[in-house]
């Protein structure tokens, strides 16, 4: 009798207020309130943008699996010093600018596919809700306005830096403004902007201006879900200053101000050192896309913890690639080979044996998403041993007649399987949209264009190839072979002849994350 598969075991997450994995128990049974911290929409989005918003896409997806209702808001800061300079840069107007790369992330997100949240606000549109949060800032004396600005004051917050851990005299007064000299404190930092020239503003009881950044969060997470909601999350880098000055804002105007678990996850780097546009060292979403599949950047970004950096290289992108066809053409010869029998009322119990090992991987891949959400390469060894049962199933198949099916017992193994690898990939969200025969497709389709290759153009090499070994010309066929392995193809010889298929190209000398 098969081992039945074990309860689902709680999730626990690593807060970063506590600075330690903590058993995740919602506010309220049943569902979740999560806020995850958007882009600023001025330029197309890095993939350290696709890093983070994987890893909340990836909690999102588990939370759901475990039939928890979510509630996720992410917003758009698409009012912004960054903004404002390249709408001007542009010869546009700051919302023309911010919705036209607000449409482009959203494209970007669903190719990666990242679910969409429950709610995406702008700031533009929360003035108001912006407006009346730093009133009662100020009316609760932990604010000051100042010929049109409005700061936050660090002194009369005693909690200040609580989630970074940092201390004041080494506190900077933030990565988005310059030193202002009338601040009462070098840390006070901007909730209100008075307007400049040539700059959009808004009607406030301190003249017309625009929000500080940070304010904003405060503003949007507590009208979409409450002053205490379960879950905050955005990259590392927010920890300080975006997300200890957020938590100050919240808890000088309503005390009673909560987040239950504070999330961060890493950074994408290159050469060691952080991608972000400021410093120039970055690629775009749009720039991996196009060389590589959208799953296989999803896979290579997921193949590290989401609290650890990744090391952006060729050598990477090329190994995740050829893990995600791999993955695919495992399931597509499966489907391939169960297809003549679904419809069929196949009465036998799958096998002991395959049974224990679905429910044994079951388990397993339960434990690692319960362990602060291990995504690693845990389906590999799984579909191995699925690909070795394929063909076990047809060396058999060989020996029977045409006519005769397979045993039965083989059928229920690879439904099961099949059933069980496809659920978990659907869980990590690396199920393709589209026909796994069209996934393969479009994987050979990136493969050809990083080698520089037509379909036509390797036809005419493996060709010569073919050639070349009819007439003994062995030197020159492993010639042809092995500089299209450099190209990432690899050539198969076949008894119906030779046919091609992407790999790690051979040589490649950048270091794997």
């Amino acid at each position: 009798m098969a081992e039945s598969a074990k309860p689902t075991p709680q999730l626990e997450l690593f807060n970063s207020m506590t600075k330690k994995k903590e058993l995740f128990e919602p506010l309220v049974e049943g569902k979740v309130r999560m806020y995850v911290c958007g882009v600023t929409p001025y330029d197309f989005s890095h993939i350290g943008h696709a890093r983070a918003y994987v890893a909340f896409d990836v909690l999102y997806r588990y939370l759901k699996f475990l039939g928890y209702e979510v509630e996720y808001v992410r917003n758009f800061t698409d009012i912004d010093d960054k903004i404002i300079k390249r709408a001007n840069e542009a010869g546009e107007t700051v919302t023309s600018l911010s919705s036209r790369f607000i449409n482009e992330f959203l494209l970007d997100m669903a190719q990666l596919q990242c679910l969409p949240p429950t709610c995406e606000p702008r700031v533009t549109d929360h003035i108001e809700h912006i407006i009346e949060l730093i009133t009662k800032i100020m009316e609760n004396g932990k604010a000051y306005a100042m010929e049109g600005d409005v700061y936050f004051s660090v002194d009369t917050f005693p909690e200040y830096l609580s989630l970074s851990g940092r201390k004041l005299d080494h506190n900077l007064a933030g990565s988005r403004v310059a030193v202002d000299t009338r601040k009462r404190n070098p840390a006070d930092f901007a909730l209100w902007k008075a307007a400049k020239e040539g700059e959009p503003f808004w009607d406030s009881p301190w003249g017309r201006g625009r929000p500080g950044w940070h304010i904003e969060c405060s503003a949007m997470s507590a009208h979409y879900l409450g002053h205490v909601f379960d879950i905050h999350g955005g990259g590392k880098d927010l920890i300080f200053p975006h997300h200890e000055n957020e938590l100050a804002q919240s808890r000088a105007a309503y005390p009673e101000s909560e987040v239950k678990c504070w999330m961060h996850n890493g950074f994408v780097n290159k050469d060691d050192q952080k991608m972000s546009k400021s410093d120039k060292n970055f690629f775009t979403i749009r720039d991996i896309i196009d060389l590589y599949h959208p799953m296989a950047l999803r896979f290579f970004l997921m193949r590290t913890h989401y609290r650890g950096d990744v090391n952006h290289s060729d050598k990477a992108l090329e190994i995740a690639s050829d893990r995600v066809y791999y993955i695919y053409q495992t399931l597509y010869d499966c489907e391939e080979v169960l297809s003549q029998y679904r419809g069929e009322n196949i009465s036998v119990l799958v096998p002991v044996e395959e049974q224990d090992m679905v429910n044994k991987h079951h388990s397993e891949f339960l434990e690692s998403m319960a362990d602060d959400l291990r995504t690693t390469d845990k389906l590999q060894q799984k579909l191995e041993q699925q690909k070795k049962k394929q063909q076990q199933q047809k060396q058999q198949k060989q020996k029977q007649q045409q006519a005769q099916k397979q045993p039965e017992e083989y059928i229920q193994a690879m439904f099961a399987l099949e059933t069980e690898i496809k659920n978990k990939i659907s869980i990590l969200g690396l199920m393709p949209p589209s026909s796994l025969a069209e996934a393969l497709k479009q994987l050979k389709d990136k493969a050809l264009k990083r080698a520089g290759l037509t379909e036509e153009l390797l036809q005419e090499q493996i060709e010569q190839r073919t050639a070349a070994r009819k007439n003994k010309q062995f030197d020159v066929s492993d010639q042809i072979r092995k500089q299209l392995g450099s190209k990432g193809i690899a050539l198969m010889d076949e008894p119906t002849g030779t046919v091609w298929r992407p790999c790690e190209p051979e040589g490649l000398s950048s270091l794997a994350n």
